[in-house]
C-alpha cells in the first residue's frame, strides 16, 4: 500500500494571522523562508510607523487650526469688538462728597441808604467836611477855595424861585462855598432835607430862575448879583445841590463862554462826589461793627 500526498492545497502560514499554522514537514521536507518572513514583518512595521506619523501630523494641523480659529474669533482685527467676558454686578464703591449746609454772606451795604434820610445820616456835617482844604483839582484845573457860609434859614441864601421851593420842601440847612479861577467864580449851595423824596422834589421844581445867591468876600469880588450867570441844579440822597457861575468883572455869561460852563460842571461833579463819599464812609463803618 502506498501512501500518496494528501489532497487539497497546502495551507499558508501567516505569522500575523492567529488561525494560520506553520507548515511542518517530516524528514526531508522544506524549511520556512525566514528571509521572506523578516521582510514581511519589516514592511508591516513601516506601514504602522507611517500611520502613526501621519496621524500625529493631522492632529497637529487640527490643533493649529483650532488655535487660529480661536484667535480670529477672539481678536479679529483692531476694529472689532473685544471678546465679552462674563461680568458680575459689583457694588459701587464711589464715595459721595460730603454735603454742607449752604451759607451766604450778607449783602453789601448800599452807601446811598446812609444819605437817604436824616435817621441814618449821622456823620458830622459842615462846610469843612463837604469842602475840605484850601483848593481842589479837577483834572488839570486847580480852583482856589473862597468864603463859606452855613445857615438854617435856607430861603435867606437863595434867589429867584428857589426860596419858595426850599421852604415848601422843608429844607433844614443850606451850606455854601465859592471857588475861583482867574476871573471866573462859582458858588455851590447844598440844601439839606430830612428825606430823599424831599430833595428830589426840590430839584424837580427848580428852573433857570431858581438859584443860590453868590457868595463873595475874602478876596473874591462880587459876581452874579445882576446880569446873566449860568446855574444848575441836581440832587443825590437827601441833598439837593445848586451852582451859580459867572465872571467877577460883571460880564454876562453867554453860551460861548465854555470855560464858565466847565467851572460850574466841575464844581457840581465835585459836590456829588463828596456827598457820595459821605455815604460810602458811613456804610463802611457800619459793616465793620
Amino acid at each position: 500500500m502506498s501512501y500518496g500526498q494528501q489532497g487539497g492545497p497546502q495551507s499558508q502560514w501567516d505569522p500575523w494571522k492567529p488561525q494560520s499554522q506553520q507548515p511542518w514537514s517530516s524528514g526531508g521536507g522544506q524549511s520556512p523562508d525566514w528571509a521572506a518572513l523578516a521582510e514581511a514583518s519589516e514592511a508591516r512595521n513601516k506601514r504602522r510607523r507611517v500611520l502613526l506619523i501621519g496621524g500625529g501630523a493631522l492632529a497637529t494641523v487640527a490643533i493649529g487650526t483650532a488655535v487660529a480659529v480661536a484667535v480670529v474669533s477672539a481678536g479679529g482685527d483692531n476694529k472689532g469688538n473685544p471678546t465679552s467676558l462674563p461680568t458680575a454686578d459689583i457694588p459701587s464703591q464711589t464715595a459721595s462728597a460730603p454735603s454742607f449746609a449752604p451759607t451766604s454772606a450778607p449783602p453789601p451795604l448800599d452807601p446811598k441808604d446812609f444819605i437817604a434820610s436824616a435817621k441814618k445820616d449821622k456823620a458830622p456835617l459842615s462846610p469843612a467836611t463837604l469842602f475840605p482844604g484850601t483848593q481842589l483839582t479837577m483834572g488839570e484845573t486847580v480852583y482856589k477855595k473862597g468864603p463859606t457860609a452855613d445857615t438854617r434859614n435856607c430861603a435867606s441864601a437863595a434867589g429867584g424861585t428857589l426860596p419858595k421851593i426850599l421852604t415848601g420842601n422843608d429844607c433844614t440847612r443850606l451850606i455854601r462855598v465859592t471857588y475861583v479861577k482867574d476871573q471866573m467864580a462859582v458858588t455851590v449851595g447844598v440844601a439839606v432835607f430830612d428825606t430823599e423824596a424831599q430833595a428830589a422834589k426840590a430839584k424837580a421844581q427848580s428852573t433857570k430862575k431858581s438859584f443860590v445867591k453868590s457868595l463873595s468876600g475874602g478876596g473874591v469880588k462880587p459876581f452874579c448879583e445882576s446880569g446873566f450867570c449860568r446855574t444848575t441844579s441836581n440832587s443825590y440822597g437827601r441833598y439837593a445841590y445848586f451852582t451859580n457861575a459867572g465872571f467877577t468883572n460883571g460880564k454876562d455869561v453867554t453860551p460861548k463862554d465854555t470855560a464858565v460852563y466847565k467851572t460850574g460842571d466841575d464844581l457840581g461833579q465835585f459836590t456829588f462826589n463828596q456827598i457820595r463819599r459821605r455815604g460810602e464812609a458811613q456804610a463802611s463803618a457800619a459793616a465793620d461793627e
